[in-house]
C-alpha cells in the first residue's frame, strides 16, 4: 500500500487547525497547492491501494471521489 503523493492525515489536521486569518499568504498558497495535489492523488489512486488512514482522511475531508470497491 503506497500513499505516494498524498498529504498525511497529521498534516491535514495541523493545517486545518490554524485559521487562514492567522496564516501568511505563503502558508495559504502552500495549503491550497498541497490540498489540490492531494485531491488529485486521491481521485486517481485505487481505493484498494489506499492505507486505512488515507481512507479515513478522504472520508473526513470529502476527498473520496474515487469510489472503487474497498
Amino acid at each position: 500500500m503506497s500513499d505516494t503523493g498524498r498529504e498525511s492525515l497529521t498534516d491535514k489536521v495541523t493545517s486545518a487547525a490554524k485559521p487562514d486569518s492567522e496564516k501568511s499568504y505563503v502558508e495559504q498558497a502552500t495549503d491550497y497547492v498541497k490540498g489540490t495535489l492531494d485531491s488529485v492523488a486521491s481521485a486517481v489512486q485505487p481505493q484498494q491501494e489506499k492505507s486505512t488512514t488515507q481512507k479515513i482522511g478522504d472520508a473526513v475531508t470529502g476527498d473520496n471521489t474515487n469510489r472503487d470497491a474497498a
